[in-house]
């Protein structure tokens, strides 16, 4: 599939079937994320998988929405904030570098027939909790996976001429 196909056919799905992912389709999504790039090669990233009856029933706490509950499985993207690169002038570049991966992987799942949905608003303190995660590690999205059970929904993007322009 051309990438351009590939990114038209990824979206946030919200509906996912009871059909089991596979080890290797995770895998194949592991391995992409894990060849993203970074702000000199610091991955400065964590990635969990929740996939046990008891994880999704502790994740569910974190985003307590209806269609939140039908993947079975869940990826938690932490940004480990002591081993970003800092710029010069003092921006941190692990949300950045976080925001790379994630796509990677929710393109990698689109590409094997999956569906994923960043979901940035959720409990960061209660996932940090009942996940153990430590203190120098920050929750900053979850992803869901799974078969689609839904329809790929319209996209309303803007022209591009909106987020386009020469610079001079």
């Amino acid at each position: 599939m051309r990438l351009l196909d590939l990114i038209r056919n990824r979206y946030s799905c919200r509906t996912y079937s009871d059909k089991a992912v596979t080890p290797q389709q995770m895998e194949y999504i592991k391995e992409c994320v894990r060849l993203a790039p970074s702000a000199v090669n610091k991955q400065p990233w964590r990635f969990r998988i929740v996939d046990t009856d008891e994880g999704r029933k502790k994740i569910r706490q974190c985003y307590d929405r209806e269609w939140f509950k039908s993947p079975q499985i869940y990826v938690i993207a932490t940004v480990l904030h002591n081993e970003e690169w800092v710029r010069t002038d003092g921006k941190a570049h692990g949300n950045i570098d976080i925001a790379i991966a994630v796509e990677h992987l929710c393109l990698a799942a689109t590409e094997q027939g999956l569906g994923t949905c960043w979901v940035c608003n959720f409990n960061v303190e209660k996932c940090q909790e009942l996940f153990s995660i430590p203190e120098c590690e920050e929750p900053a999205v979850l992803i869901p996976i799974g078969y689609p059970d839904d329809t790929t929904p319209t996209k309303n993007r803007k022209h591009i001429n909106e987020i386009w322009s020469q610079a001079e």
